[in-house]
Parts: structure tokens; C-alpha cells; sequence
């Protein structure tokens, strides 16, 4: 399976990041991790990467194409981030997949995450989880890439 561009992980728990970027690591999912501790931060990095609003050399600064978001989080929660992430361009949103990690179970979260299309992955991030999003959203881009 080909490398994602990059991956972004946004939650307030600097453990729970560390951690996930260890396991995406050890997966070789990716070259480009970036983390965020709460939804604004997370929100102004894509909005700056939609609008080409850094410099062009900058390895700090990628599109990913997958997302993990945690809902629960300060300053800006992860379906108030969702809300705005939705208002870029849809051109940009068009290969990200979005995916909300939680330790919630609430179906009214579960339903939220559905509006926004999002996947919805209860916590920990496991191999299995990971590989499982990477088969049902990357896999057949490998074959076209190829093709």
C-alpha cells in the first residue's frame, strides 16, 4: 500500500498523540505527521494549507488525507472544528478522510459523525483499525495509481 500524503492528529491528550503517531510510525502509514491539541489550531493549519498560505519549501506544512479528530477536547471542540471544516472548499475536503476517535459511545455522537461523513472510531487506535480505514478508503487508489 502506498504512503498517505499525511496525517493529521488532533486531540488535547499529548499522550494520546504520541501514541498514535508511534503506531502510524510503526505502520509506515505515512513520511508527514502533524499534531494539534485543539480544534482551532487544527482548523487554522487547513485553512492555511487550502488557501496556499505558507511557504511552498516548508515541510511543516502538507494537505493530509486522513484526519483523526477527538470530540471532547478545549477552546474549540472537535464538532465546532467539523462545523468550520466544513465551510472549505469542497475541492479541498474531496480526498480527506475525516475520522472521529473517541472514548464516546453516545449515539447522538455517533449521528453527528455521520452528518459530517465522517468515520467514527472508538479509542484506542489499534494496527487493526488503522489498516481497516486504510483498505476502505485508499486501497483502490493504489490500483489506479498503478493502472
Amino acid at each position: 500500500m502506498r504512503k498517505l500524503s499525511g496525517v493529521l492528529l488532533i486531540d488535547d491528550d499529548d499522550t494520546t498523540n504520541f501514541l498514535n503517531q508511534r503506531l502510524l510510525d510503526r505502520m509506515q502509514v505515512t513520511d508527514n505527521v502533524r499534531t494539534f491539541v485543539n480544534g482551532k489550531q487544527a482548523f487554522d493549519y487547513l485553512y492555511n494549507v487550502s488557501n496556499n498560505n505558507y511557504e511552498a519549501e516548508s515541510k511543516n506544512y502538507f494537505k493530509p488525507e486522513l484526519i483523526f479528530l477527538d470530540i471532547n477536547m478545549p477552546v474549540m471542540d472537535g464538532f465546532e472544528m467539523l462545523d468550520l471544516y466544513e465551510r472549505l472548499d469542497q475541492s479541498f475536503r474531496k480526498h480527506i478522510v475525516m475520522v472521529v476517535l473517541t472514548t464516546s459511545t453516545h449515539p447522538q455522537d455517533t449521528a453527528n459523525s455521520r452528518k459530517y461523513n465522517a468515520e467514527y472510531i472508538t479509542k484506542p487506535l489499534t494496527a487493526e483499525k488503522v489498516s481497516g480505514l486504510l483498505e476502505k478508503h485508499f486501497e483502490d487508489t493504489q490500483e489506479s495509481e498503478d493502472a
